[in-house]
Parts: structure tokens; sequence; C-alpha cells
């Protein structure tokens, strides 16, 4: 299994982060160049407890289609989805938690997958899979940085 660990300082409160952090709204704009879309289940505002969303996207040259579900979801403290079967992964969760500081909140996230496809996914992983993965939850933190930080945060919540 791969693992991934951010840590990202975000000058603003935790009700803000968590709530940005939720937002289907956000999610696209932080994934516009992958064409990333909401095309099932809530495909707009904020995801919620039980809720699902499938994402498709293009990423690795083709068209590819992830559903996943909020399992977990603790308020302004912490929130936990995880992928649905019928995608490129056989496991996929990740964990959001939002600690406030004395300046802002801090928000971790820990990102844990496995591909299916056993020597050949493990090798895809290590290899390229992870930084590409990892890559793409740094500029959505700094998307949900910026956004928290500054005013435009309020689109994204109305």
């Amino acid at each position: 299994m791969a693992a991934i660990q951010l840590t990202t300082f975000i000058a603003a409160p935790p009700q803000v982060v968590f709530d940005l952090s939720r937002s289907i709204s956000l999610h696209k704009r932080s994934m516009e160049q992958s064409k990333e879309q909401a095309v099932g289940g809530r495909t707009s505002g904020l995801m919620e407890l039980g809720e699902t969303v499938t994402w498709q996207a293009k990423h690795f040259f083709k068209e590819r289609r992830l559903t996943v579900r909020m399992k977990a979801l603790e308020k302004h403290q912490s929130f936990t989805d995880e992928a649905l079967p019928g995608n490129d992964f056989k496991h996929l969760e990740h964990k959001h938690y939002f600690k406030p500081c004395e300046n802002g909140t801090i928000m971790i996230d820990h990102f844990d997958y496995e591909l299916k496809w056993g020597r050949l996914g493990k090798a895809a992983s290590a290899i390229f899979v992870t930084p590409y993965l990892q890559k793409l939850l740094q500029k959505r933190n700094a998307f949900i940085k910026q956004a928290a930080e500054g005013k435009g945060w309020k689109q994204y919540l109305s």
C-alpha cells in the first residue's frame, strides 16, 4: 500500500478550511488541468456524511471515473472519504484533519491507496503514480489555502 501525508498551514479558521475542503465547486476549479467534473451523486455544494460523488477526469492520457463516499465526518475537525469499487484502485482512503492553531488552521492529509494489478501496480505506484497524486494533492491544498486566506472562499460556500 502507498501512502502520502501532507501538512499545510492556512491562515484562516478551521470552519472555513473544513468547508472549502468539502466543496465540489472548489475541487472542480482546483483540478481544471485534468478537466475534472462531478458527473454523479452530489455534483455541487458541500459533501456530507454518507454522500457520494463520481468524478470524471483525464489522467495518464485516459478518461477515468472515480466514485468516492464520505464515510466519516466530525464537523470542523475531520472527514474521511473512500473510493467505491469500479475504478483503478484496489483501495483508496483519504483522511482530512483540521487542527486549530494560534494564527489559523493546520490541515493534514493522510492519503492511502493501492492500485489493482499486483506487482505491476506496486511498481507503477512507486515510479510515477505516487509522485503524480502528491502533486495533485499539493495543488489542491494550495488552491484551498489561497481561497481561504483571501476573499475568494465565499464563492465556494454560498
